[in-house]
């Protein structure tokens, strides 16, 4: 698996809270006049304008788009993926290191520049998408659904849109663990020693870098102060808590990684896969570090897929894109606007936190994740990673 989630406004959780609650209370399958709190941006009933058929047709001549860092099971992006195959026939979608992190996938630009395979379009944490910004990696790209997505879940000159946010959340295998933790606090017990993994090194993935924000929040510390969250790590690495095996599919599924800090939404596309394995988990919220925040997608500046990149972010933030994220568990940037249209189920609100949980999400700043990250850059390697 990989990555970091930001987002911009501090009092969007309340807000957003409010829309759950609000279409958890209201959705059938689905109700059609159904309407929805405003989150930063508004909501409205209107139906995003048509993809331009020019574009369309470009992409078809291209006949593919090279995408990178995606993995099934994160926020079903199988089926997001399956999706883009089925309207777009002949059209490539291939993904190249679907585990890699969001550093690897700057990596990536930059080592297959001017080469066929070079990505495309990238799926980046917040941190990473300010580092391609500074390095002038983009090619500025407004989507026909712009003016749906909430100003906090874009770049307003065009570089990123972010088409999904989650929770950070600790999931426990139960067939190994019998009673999961709940908060970061439990896991401190001595009864998790080399049982807790983390999503990737924070230095470099977004995962795990939101993994010590919400530990840090849960340990004294603040948006503006990682350190605690440092030090909640080097102390459960000390302890022989946390363990070095970063967390995938794989690990999960061998039981290598037994309790895992990660997004919630990576939890319901390994559901299939840990029932055929004979395994159940559980999801808490830890409500000691409530902590969320977005990945930022956008078109490749000078790869050799143009007009596909753009036609694969039209399609992450169409209603198929969009209800596909939500079917993973993950929160579409349109939610607001697929509420008031109707288009939500109440079945496809199964997978979502728990609507008094978000109102607790701490957002960051693009100017916090800049301070948190060099604190990580600094401090993850002698404090935790080499100690």
């Amino acid at each position: 698996m990989k990555r970091t989630y930001v987002s911009r406004s501090i009092a969007a959780g309340a807000v957003l809270a409010a829309v759950i609650a609000t279409a958890s209370a209201t959705a059938t399958t689905p109700a059609a006049g159904t309407t929805a709190a405003a989150g930063t941006g508004a909501a409205t009933a209107a139906s995003i304008p048509p993809v331009p058929q020019e574009l369309i047709d470009a992409c078809t001549a291209e006949k593919k788009v090279n995408l990178i860092a995606l993995p099934d099971e994160w926020a079903n992006y199988k089926g997001i993926l399956q999706a883009f195959r089925d309207k777009y026939a002949g059209v490539e979608n291939p993904v190249a290191s679907p585990d890699i992190s969001s550093q690897e996938e700057l990596d990536a630009i930059n080592n297959l520049k001017g080469q066929a395979d070079m990505p495309d379009s990238i799926d980046v944490s917040p941190a990473k998408a300010q580092d391609a910004i500074d390095q002038g990696l983009w090619e500025p790209y407004k989507p026909s659904s712009w003016d749906q997505i909430p100003d906090g879940l874009k770049d307003p000159n065009g570089n990123w849109v972010a088409a999904y946010y989650g929770i950070m959340a600790i999931t426990t295998n139960t067939k190994i663990v019998k009673v999961a933790p709940k908060t970061f606090a439990d896991l401190k017990k001595a009864d998790y020693k080399g049982q807790v993994a983390l999503n990737g090194d924070p230095r470099k993935a977004g995962a795990a870098f939101a993994a010590v924000m919400a530990a840090s929040l849960a340990n004294g510390g603040s948006p503006d102060d990682i350190m605690p969250g440092i030090q909640f790590f080097a102390d459960l690495k000390k302890s022989g808590n946390l363990i070095p095996t970063q967390v995938d599919k794989q690990t999960v599924l061998s039981g290598e990684t037994p309790i895992a800090i990660d997004w919630s939404y990576n939890v319901p596309g390994l559901q299939k896969a840990l029932q055929d394995a004979g395994l159940t988990v559980e999801t808490n919220f830890p409500s000691d570090g409530i902590y969320g925040g977005y990945y930022a997608q956008g078109v490749v500046k000078g790869s050799p897929h143009q007009n596909c990149a753009k036609l694969w972010v039209e399609h992450i933030l169409s209603d198929e894109g969009a209800l596909g994220y939500l079917e993973g568990g993950a929160m579409p940037a349109r939610f607001n606007a697929l509420v008031a249209e109707g288009k939500v189920s109440a079945e496809q609100m199964k997978n979502l936190p728990p609507a008094d949980l978000v109102a607790k999400v701490s957002f960051l700043t693009m100017a916090q994740v800049k301070k948190a990250n060099e604190a990580l850059q600094a401090n993850w390697g002698p404090m935790v990673a080499d100690a």
